[in-house]
């Protein structure tokens, strides 16, 4: 097996959807895909533009942007190991995707892969199971963007965190005296993402290292000490709604 064929099967089976479909359907996958590299900041996709492909996320971050109409850009979601992205049998996305870090990912012709897609029911069955996935993240991150307040909103991100890149090497290290966390984007890219300036996120994360919630170990180091703080913060009652955290904000209690 050839090193880019383990790259493909390792980033597809890093979505949860996908690690169910048929040895030969992958084997045609592995057959068409092309893996392509970018670095941090290249455009990957400019928004109204019909990709040629289907990609998957190998390693690195992508982010989903979209310029408003006074010229402001809002990051309006990532995408990480085993995401796919493209829009089959349908045109360009309303959005640009962008590289966060250096990114690799899967490219499979966009011709080919809907052909294998109407070829396989799995395959399909893997694609729908995604998009649903993908809603749901969708809808987590509205709870946390409805946060009046920033420090709530950084409270709500690092505690997704825990969920969405809890399988992503390097992103999170459980620690005795907690979870290590290393946000994996710049400091301007998280203030895009939660709708507001670097400057306000820095004095968020101190209130919350007041707190005791957290301790900041380096700029882009968090260690969570204690996320039934950190929930509260976020709006508990909404935040224990969100399924993929609830477990988390069982097993994770401070100790005194």
């Amino acid at each position: 097996m050839t090193s880019e064929i383990k790259k493909v099967r390792q980033g597809l089976l890093g979505s949860t959807s996908f690690s169910q479909i048929r040895p030969e359907t992958r084997d045609r996958l592995d057959a068409m895909c092309r893996v392509k590299s970018f670095s941090a900041g290249q455009i990957v996709a400019h928004a109204q533009e019909e990709m040629g492909f289907i990609g998957c996320v190998l390693t690195g971050i992508l982010r989903m942007q979209k310029t408003l109409a006074d010229g402001r850009e809002h990051i309006v979601g990532l995408l990480v190991q085993g995401d796919i992205f493209g829009r089959a049998f349908d045109g360009a996305a309303e959005f640009s995707i962008e590289a966060a870090t250096e990114v690799e990912c899967c490219a499979f012709p966009k011709t080919e892969f809907e052909t294998l897609l109407t070829q396989s029911p799995d395959l399909e069955r893997a694609l729908l199971l995604d998009i649903t996935n993908e809603l749901d993240r969708a809808r987590e991150w509205l709870i946390v963007l409805s946060n009046q307040k920033i420090v709530g909103r950084i409270a709500g991100f690092l505690l997704l965190m825990c969920s969405r890149f809890r399988d992503i090497d390097h992103i999170l290290l459980p620690r005795p005296e907690g979870i290590e966390v290393k946000i994996p984007i710049s400091r301007a890219d998280l203030a895009h993402l939660l709708g507001t300036r670097p400057e306000s996120i820095s004095r968020a994360l101190h209130s919350l290292n007041d707190q005791g919630a957290i301790d900041i170990l380096e700029p882009d180091r968090i260690l969570i000490r204690d996320t039934k703080a950190l929930a509260r913060v976020a709006d508990e009652d909404e935040i224990e709604a969100i399924a993929t955290l609830q477990d988390l904000l069982k097993n994770h209690r401070p100790e005194h």
